[in-house]
């Protein structure tokens, strides 16, 4: 399976479109959403074309596709708006043998993993920076943000397929990779 791995979307209809013409022409299985998906909090500024009922609309064109959890910024309207779950603090996810734990990351995080036997990939976001790493059997990626990224970084999204994650920015130029 191929998946496409976005964080931080923050209601950029916009951002999510070039991601989602990504996911098209990629050939994508599935979509995880790590969270803070329709709304950018009192913290951050309005990104590039704000329109949260824009991103519901292309978001639930692919509700078949999408495992998410919730981020801090999401609430219970988002669920009534959203035709897939997107309230659970994390998503698990097993793909050849590989256990997939998608998070949002203010409640699980590098510094605060949960619990994981065996190879894993650990996949969150929040900190709008994007990394990936491995520790001992368990490989830690954060996609950075599709919308807001900090840092003067580019805005970027993660791939996972065959025992690699990589990371590309949203222009399809690719930064980073690990295979395990």
């Amino acid at each position: 399976m191929k998946y496409m791995i976005l964080s931080d979307i923050h209601g950029s209809e916009t951002c999510l479109q070039k991601a989602l013409s990504h996911f098209e022409d990629g050939h994508f299985d599935f979509l995880i959403l790590l969270g803070d998906i329709l709304y950018h909090g009192p913290r951050n500024p309005l990104p590039e074309g704000h329109n949260p009922s824009g991103v519901v609309t292309r978001l639930n064109a692919y509700a078949k596709q999408i495992f998410a959890c919730r981020g801090n910024c999401e609430a219970e309207v988002d669920q009534m708006l959203l035709n897939f779950p997107c309230l659970s603090d994390y998503t698990f996810i097993v793909d050849e043998g590989i256990r997939l734990f998608a998070t949002h990351g203010h409640l699980y995080n590098p510094q605060e993993l949960p619990p994981l036997e065996g190879t894993a990939l650990f996949l969150y976001g929040h900190t709008h920076l994007w990394e990936i790493r491995k520790e001992k059997d368990i490989c830690i990626c954060n996609p950075g943000s599709l919308s807001l990224p900090k840092e003067g970084r580019p805005a970027t999204y993660g791939v996972y397929e065959n025992h690699t994650i990589s990371i590309y920015t949203l222009d399809g130029k690719l930064l980073a990779s690990e295979t395990f």
